[in-house]
């Protein structure tokens, strides 16, 4: 199947600007033997290059070319299927954007194209050329360190609750899960996790209920949360609960519920985030809305969690405006290779900038996405990189520091 891969990346700084010329002439015989076409622009400090031919062999090149330690911030910006070659001569074919005219150097790179209609920049993949020539979206390039540009430094704020101070009449308990400040430096909220007695996940806990059970259970847990947050000594931090959609439409108590509990534990609703995921379907939305009212009224703050993953996305953000929004790991997930995932991350900043919206990123395991994240704006993260959910307790924190 004929595959196109069209990246970006940036030329290290101790790699000799020499070496470029007999790259190409490596790549050129590499790609004649492999049936791949590649051509390439260069502008001094980014490298941009298309590679088209069968599938295999495309991205078996593309792997190398990842593995090249001559550049970095290496970001997949397309990866697509097409009845034809664009560029039927195959090889390297470079063009230096210093030596020549910007004009002239999009016309150059139509007239290598073989295909039997005429090459023009309406074709997607030839309108990221003319964007990396035109550096319209240079403001979009973040130029990342490598991930050993930071230690973590783990603190000793570990906290576990003793046998006392937990609910004993209870199938659940909940882990605690800090949202952090990395630059600051600052843990903003906890976030209880429920989980079976013995750790198991919310899945494995809750597919052992029934429909009616599991909505229960769901809002019900929230007073065990509570206490166990109490406990904890939540101090200025903040508490960050979930629960199901449905829930709050299926119990139409539920929001006196948890205002009553809250009190009952020493808390108070400015203090509690109520997170909501996406993935389950909202059946009887205008219920689900006038809960949330009462939330907000209430002073409770209310957040989308796993946003990006789920059935409703854009559609629920049109219906229904929260005061966060937590970014799903599906989509964070390798970020800093991805120009798809950073595109729609940059649109749901824009998106939530434009609304007053207070963003979040979750599952951050990389230090490379965390740092693509904090330099699109994103302040708050939650993740393994930082502090894994701790059952029973709060966690250590590893906060970065530069070496």
């Amino acid at each position: 199947m004929l595959t196109t891969i069209i990246y970006r990346s940036h030329l290290r700084d101790d790699a000799p600007l020499c070496a470029i010329e007999d790259m190409v002439m490596a790549a050129n015989l590499k790609n004649r033997r492999s049936d791949v076409t590649g051509i390439l622009l260069f502008n001094g400090q980014h490298f941009f290059q298309l590679l088209e031919g069968p599938e295999e062999q495309v991205k078996e090149i593309y792997r190398c070319i990842c593995n090249d330690s001559r550049h970095y911030n290496i970001v997949e910006l397309m990866c697509d299927y097409a009845p034809a070659r664009r560029f039927g001569k195959v090889g390297m074919e470079l063009f230096d954007l210093q030596k020549h005219e910007r004009a002239e150097v999009l016309q150059a790179v139509l007239n290598q194209g073989t295909s039997k209609f005429q090459l023009t920049y309406d074709d997607r993949a030839l309108q990221f050329f003319r964007t990396f020539v035109l550096a319209t979206e240079k403001s979009t390039y973040f130029e990342i360190p490598s991930a050993d540009f930071w230690d973590f430094i783990t603190d000793k704020s570990c906290t576990t609750l003793n046998e006392a101070e937990l609910a004993s009449n209870t199938d659940y308990t909940f882990a605690f899960q800090p949202i952090i400040d990395p630059m600051s430096q600052r843990v903003i909220a906890l976030e209880a996790l429920i989980r079976g007695k013995d750790g198991e996940t919310p899945a494995a806990y809750f597919d052992k209920l029934s429909t009616e059970e599991m909505y229960t259970a769901d809002l019900e847990s929230k007073k065990t949360a509570f206490a166990m947050a109490s406990a904890l000594n939540l101090g200025e931090k903040m508490l960050s609960v979930n629960l199901l959609p449905m829930t709050l439409v299926n119990r139409p108590d539920a929001v006196n519920f948890l205002i009553h509990e809250i009190a009952e534990n020493g808390l108070v609703p400015e203090q509690i985030i109520v997170e909501f995921t996406e993935s389950e379907v909202i059946s009887r939305f205008d219920a689900f809305a006038q809960a949330v009212k009462s939330l907000k009224a209430a002073g409770i703050c209310v957040a989308v969690d796993h946003f990006g993953a789920g059935y409703a996305g854009l559609l629920l953000l049109s219906r229904f405006q929260p005061d966060r929004i937590k970014i799903s790991r599906e989509l964070i997930a390798d970020v800093h290779k991805s120009g798809p995932r950073q595109a729609i991350i940059q649109a749901i900043i824009k998106c939530c900038t434009s609304l007053e919206i207070q963003l979040s990123a979750v599952g951050i395991e990389k230090p490379e996405e965390w740092m693509w994240l904090e330099s699109a704006g994103i302040e708050l993260f939650q993740g393994n990189l930082f502090a894994a959910a701790l059952l029973n307790g709060t966690p250590s924190v590893a906060w970065p520091e530069r070496k």
